[in-house]
């Protein structure tokens, strides 16, 4: 919906309705697709990444949001898990993402990850919402529960499912990156996640993984040109042990100064 066509009152706007996420999984897996977007594209200032946080694109969707929060129900569309913006000021802090005060910018992206509780809202409501409302150029979805990762692709106003390549990764265009699984440790936790790949493969890297990478690294060269040191010593013993062996000991320059005739 243009901008144009929104006609805003001055509306009371909810930032937080109190309600954790379903699992300390689903919250750490959201800290773990922002914090890996965040680093990937740390020398830009041109996008906005955010998490379970509120999207505002209607005054009649405010009010009912207000509504559902003071009569304790959900029925008003709230927000995403994960999303992202790009072509705007990522600089700028934001409570909530408001469509009107945005210049009518919707998500180019936008992940959400299932729960038994939230199964059906996410695969079919918000479906429908990105897909005809925001028209979100791509959505995707994770269940932990089924380990399933499906993508979908806004073409000629519908969306269209998403093809995963052999390793079961789904090409966002939006990012230039994979989505997959990852069966590792974040926060301390070890578990099944999806993170990033580049178009290479390779894991896209959190900011404590790359600093542990280049210290890893570090530690490896100081360890290689300590390793050389020893051989280059060792060499330089070997020589000087066989010249003794031939009688043709160097010996070491002498300090006193000569003696006179």
């Amino acid at each position: 919906m243009p901008v144009g066509d929104l006609v805003i009152p001055e509306v009371h706007l909810v930032t937080d309705d109190g309600e954790p996420m379903d699992s300390p999984w689903h919250r750490a897996q959201m800290h773990l697709l922002i914090e890996s977007i965040r680093h990937h594209w740390r020398d830009r200032t041109d996008y906005y990444v955010g998490g379970n946080m509120f999207i505002y694109y209607s005054s009649q969707q405010a009010e009912q949001v207000a509504r559902d929060i003071q009569e304790g129900v959900r029925r008003a569309y709230r927000g995403p898990d994960f999303f992202v913006v790009k072509g705007v000021d990522g600089r700028k802090p934001r409570r909530a993402w408001v469509v009107w005060e945005e210049d009518g910018r919707y998500p180019d992206v936008i992940i959400e990850l299932l729960s038994p509780t939230t199964v059906r809202e996410d695969t079919v409501r918000k479906k429908e919402i990105y897909e005809r409302i925001f028209r979100t150029p791509e959505y995707f979805w994770y269940d932990p529960d089924a380990d399933e990762l499906v993508g979908w692709r806004l073409r000629q106003g519908r969306y269209r499912r998403i093809r995963e390549n052999p390793q079961g990764w789904l090409w966002s265009q939006e990012l230039g990156l994979w989505i997959g699984r990852w069966d590792g440790e974040y926060l301390g936790e070890p578990a099944r996640w999806i993170r990033f790949y580049d178009p290479t493969g390779q894991l896209v890297l959190i900011a404590a993984e790359a600093a542990s990478q280049q210290a890893e690294m570090e530690r490896q060269r100081a360890e290689a040109e300590r390793q050389r040191a020893d051989r280059l010593e060792a060499e330089l013993a070997r020589l000087k042990a066989r010249l003794a062996a031939l009688g043709l000991a160097a010996e070491a320059p002498s300090t006193e100064p000569p003696k006179e005739s």
